[in-house]
């Protein structure tokens, strides 16, 4: 027989949405569990995602940095890379040095964190099966525990398509950070976030890459003029994107692997050295026992919540890649606090008007609210006001001209703000600004009476919104 125990704040998943709910409930007076199935914290995101993809993008931008700099004048041998220690300074210095960071954090707000994972057995009751040290559990190998509040926090996991399982030369978003080597030849399966963004960190590292899209666009969650300008770049690097392509199947052997797809009822190959297949990513709620509670879910896996988290269960919460919305680590971050909020009983909300997302393509590209189209969809009328990049002069000497601003508002003399998109050099930090401004109400004229510093990149968000209220200035 198991033991009981009896918790307070119980959460499954140590990911950006697990440990920061935990660090909050903590800061509001709650004795809180952690139970995380694996030997680290931090979850996707932090050690096989968002993070360790940015430091192999970095990479690949300083190995371009160092090939070519003779538009400045500048003159280099051509430069070599020890693709071994890049892997090791990735692993080493940016995603442990995080890791670590989130468990001093833990540490320091007396979290208990149970390595091991957790199956629930009714609404107020979870098993525990250890899947590390045993010090906390009973000879039987089990812990049972009875919770108060209960946030499930699990996340998602990536896709597995027919006739391309996960072995060897055929890898998930995960395989493709952690390859032993730059490929020559590299086919990605996938035109979203993730397959984007690693296509153009291994071209800038040197690889041949060829993009296989179902749709017939890359990035399709994204305007199609910021699309073309990321197309436009990669022209540049060499890599081919094929769009309505199915793949089909895979066949590998010691060396390399051989990808067969359909264009147009046509079938084609590719031979490469690696395919990473990066399609979409399931929610992890078909092995918690959801079925054992009266949580209820979506066709799609997805717990279903209301603005505070609370599933039909008034003491379980679920938030991040499970619940529906974008799987952001950032919108899983504010449902974390707004979870452990309302257990405190705080008036919290998961209550934004826009959730900022971005992609870290060459250039990148990011956008909250509503882009035009989607205004139109929703039978909204809206005037849009565009900045092109070439137009500002820190830009312009950063060699990066390509890109814009623009933001979408209102048609009506008020020009309030309903979204903003940005393609171009640090469209990833300037989109904070712009989430601030929607998510505030504000409209063109706050914007154009804020004084931006000069020459900074933040400029055509200034000019943008001169250009909104009908006096633009550098255009």
């Amino acid at each position: 027989m198991s033991d009981v125990e009896k918790r307070d704040t119980v959460i499954i998943g140590a990911g950006p949405g697990g440990y920061v709910a935990a660090i909050r409930a903590a800061e509001l007076g709650q004795s809180v569990t952690v139970i995380e199935k694996s030997e680290t914290v931090g979850g996707v995101c932090l050690n096989v995602g968002c993070v360790p993809s940015k430091a192999l993008i970095n990479a690949g931008h300083r190995f371009q940095e160092a090939a070519d700099a003779s538009t400045f004048g500048i003159t280099t041998q051509a430069p070599s890379i020890d693709f071994s220690k890049t892997q090791e300074w990735k692993q080493k210095k940016v995603v442990d040095r995080m890791t670590s960071g989130v468990r001093m954090l833990l540490k320091k707000h007396k979290v208990d964190v149970i390595q091991g994972e957790a199956v629930l057995d009714s609404d107020t009751k979870l098993r525990v099966v250890s899947t590390g040290p045993k010090q906390f559990m009973s000879a039987d190998d089990g812990l049972t525990i009875e919770f108060k509040n209960l946030i499930i926090a699990t996340g998602s996991r990536p896709v597995e398509i027919p006739g391309f399982k996960f072995d060897g030369r055929v890898v998930d978003s995960t395989g493709g950070l952690n390859l032993p080597e730059i490929p020559k030849e590299f086919v990605v399966i996938g035109g979203g976030y993730v397959g984007t963004e690693l296509a153009g960190a291994y071209a800038n590292l040197g690889s041949h890459v060829t993009i296989l899209e179902g749709t017939p666009s890359i990035l399709p969650n994204f305007d199609k003029d910021m699309v073309a300008v990321v197309l436009k770049q990669m022209k540049k690097k060499g890599i081919d994107v094929v769009t309505s392509a199915m793949a089909k199947k895979s066949v590998q052997d010691d060396n390399s692997v051989t990808v067969t797809y359909e264009v147009d009822g046509k079938e084609a190959t590719i031979k490469a050295d690696y395919c990473m297949v990066t399609v979409g990513r399931k929610p992890n709620t078909d092995d918690i026992g959801l079925e054992m509670t009266d949580v209820k879910t979506t066709d799609r896996g997805l717990i279903e919540v209301d603005t505070q988290g609370h599933t039909s269960v008034p003491n379980i919460y679920a938030i991040g890649d499970i619940v529906p919305g974008p799987a952001l680590a950032h919108k899983a971050f504010f449902e974390a606090k707004t979870a452990a909020g309302a257990i405190a009983g705080n008036k919290t909300a998961n209550d934004w008007v826009g959730v900022p997302a971005v992609c870290f393509a060459d250039p990148e590209l990011a956008t909250v609210g509503l882009t035009q189209t989607e205004a139109k969809d929703k039978g909204i009328e809206v005037s849009t006001a565009k900045f092109p990049f070439a137009g500002n002069a820190r830009a312009v000497s950063l060699d990066e001209p390509d890109g814009f601003v623009r933001l979408v508002t209102t048609k009506d003399d008020n020009h309030n703000l309903l979204g903003a998109q940005v393609v171009g050099p640090g469209a990833s930090d300037l989109i904070a600004e712009l989430s601030l401004a929607v998510n505030s109400g504000m409209n063109a004229e706050d914007i154009a009476l804020t004084i931006h510093p000069h020459p900074t990149l933040s400029e055509p968000i200034q000019e943008a919104a001169d250009i909104a209220i009908g006096f633009p200035t550098h255009i």
